[in-house]
């Protein structure tokens, strides 16, 4: 496990016995803090003969520098300081975090000549250090020494900014989103075995303690409300579903905002099973509902000013003697029904109750559902974005925006009635696949099915919320993707 960071903000910091990270524009005089920590000008002469010249996200380090009182100076280079971007300063932050290493004090000077270094960019750059420190290791139980080494300490980090009061503050907001990541890649790295429905909900009613109205629906009151097609995929699994309704109400009186994540724990895909090779990765079928809980872990924490819904349907599917069979027909709560072509198309009919129940009980201003709905999308669209079906264009370029801003990237798919008739049924309303041309799609036009009116979004992240390649800002299998993304949404367009 990655040392934890003790991060603070100050107008000045001693360097005695400290690693000092220096920031350098390519554009700049010189480093950051380079008359405090590198009284000698060791800089300039390691720089050349290195032919350091500081471009993006470049690293010299310096080993005990002679004349300095730091025990290692490292600058991070920049590149022209006008083209930095919000995720800029947060890779910054986090490819300090990956030099950082065992030290237990470390100064991070981000003034500099030529950089005028805001206090939101100064909290993104300790944003990405919280988010690179991130690991998962909860199960290892034999750690080699350096590893118990890192376990154990604490690195005391403080960023030397001039407004650092104002940093400060920022960085309240930053931790709550550092705090939110990681809990949705905490959900997705667990083993199924440890994290089924029930105990995937009872993880959602913890945010009570953040202000977060939580209502846990067991399987005898969604049979009320007649959630034939959620209840069709978990009735082949011993372990009961749960339906989870998040509700921060940051603006009472608003209209809500609303998010739906599917929470498929494990996924063996049912009696159309799938192959041996790569299931235990299904253990992260439920990448869309971490996603909403950690939003509203974020959204909480930070006392945002609106009014949000969160809503998580959480099954397991399995093959088992009570499991539904291809050909089954099930009624969802809408009151369509559905023949069940292929038990591993089971998201979408989570995901089909789960959104009318949404739209029926709160009328929200708009519905956004996440979920790792098909290997179709990866095929598409690789593991960079993820795809983005919506009825709505306006919140399109919401999305897209916020996308932009955050780097975690959306990339819009088509919509249409020709894709629509591609899960018409001969013998219910629908069917729920379409066979593998268009799967991504097809999938999309189902959900459409079951939200009326209200604007509406699908982000298909089958690609991006696991087993994405890493950054940056993320080592982990589980990258908590979409909750960047959905904060960003939410902060630029939607609080009062």
């Amino acid at each position: 496990m990655s040392a934890k960071f003790e991060i603070s903000f100050a107008k000045s910091a001693r360097i005695e016995g400290a690693t000092a990270v220096l920031l350098k524009a390519s554009d700049g005089e010189a480093p950051a803090g380079a008359a405090v920590a590198d009284p000698a000008g060791v800089f300039a002469k390691a720089a050349k003969v290195a032919r350091f010249t500081a471009k993006p996200m470049s690293v010299l380090d310096i080993v005990a520098p002679q004349g300095a009182d730091a025990d290692r100076i490292f600058v991070l280079g920049l590149g022209k300081a006008a083209d930095m971007t919000a995720h800029d300063w947060l890779r910054a932050g986090g490819i300090a975090a990956s030099k950082i290493g065992k030290s237990e004090s470390v100064v991070v000077f981000l003034d500099a000549p030529g950089l005028d270094v805001q206090p939101a960019q100064a909290a993104d750059f300790a944003l990405g250090l919280l988010l690179r420190a991130y690991s998962f290791d909860t199960y290892k139980t034999k750690k080699g020494e350096d590893d118990d080494k890192a376990k154990a300490s604490t690195v005391k980090v403080t960023i030397v900014t001039a407004d650092s009061s104002t940093a400060q503050k920022a960085f309240a907001v930053a931790r709550a989103v550092a705090d939110g990541v990681n809990l949705a890649r905490d959900l997705v790295n667990e083993p199924a075995n440890i994290l089924g429905p029930e105990e995937f909900a009872a993880k959602a009613k913890e945010l009570e303690k953040l202000g977060v109205d939580v209502e846990i629906l067991t399987e005898k009151e969604m049979r009320k409300l007649g959630m034939g097609a959620l209840l069709g995929v978990a009735q082949g699994s011993v372990r009961p579903p749960r339906l989870v309704v998040m509700h921060w109400k940051g603006a009472k009186k608003e209209q809500p905002v609303a998010f739906v994540g599917k929470g498929v724990v494990f996924d063996t895909g049912g009696i159309s099973i799938k192959p041996a090779a790569g299931m235990e990765e299904m253990k992260g079928d439920m990448g869309g509902a971490a996603a909403v809980t950690g939003l509203m872990h974020v959204l909480a924490a930070r006392k945002a000013k609106v009014n949000a819904i969160g809503i998580i349907g959480l099954v397991e599917n399995m093959p088992d003697g009570n499991a539904q069979r291809p050909g089954d027909i099930v009624t969802s709560m809408s009151g369509q029904t559905i023949e069940v072509i292929n038990t591993d198309a089971e998201g979408r009919l989570v995901l089909c109750d789960a959104l009318w129940y949404c739209n029926e009980h709160f009328k929200p201003k708009f519905m956004i559902n996440l979920a790792t709905l098909t290997g179709a999308i990866i095929v598409a669209l690789g593991n960079t974005h993820a795809g983005l079906f919506t009825n709505s264009d306006s919140l399109a370029a919401e999305l897209t925006e916020a996308g932009l801003a955050t780097d975690e990237k959306l990339w819009r798919m088509p919509l249409g009635k020709e894709y629509d008739k591609m899960i018409d049924s001969k013998f219910a309303d629908m069917k729920n696949t379409g066979g593998r041309h268009a799967g991504a799609i097809t999938a999309a036009q189902f959900l459409k099915r079951f939200v009326g009116e209200t604007p509406w979004a699908h982000l298909d992240v089958a690609g991006t919320a696991m087993s994405s390649p890493s950054n940056e800002i993320n080592q982990s299998w589980g990258s908590g993707f979409g909750v960047r993304l959905l904060d960003q949404l939410v902060r630029a367009r939607y609080e009062v």
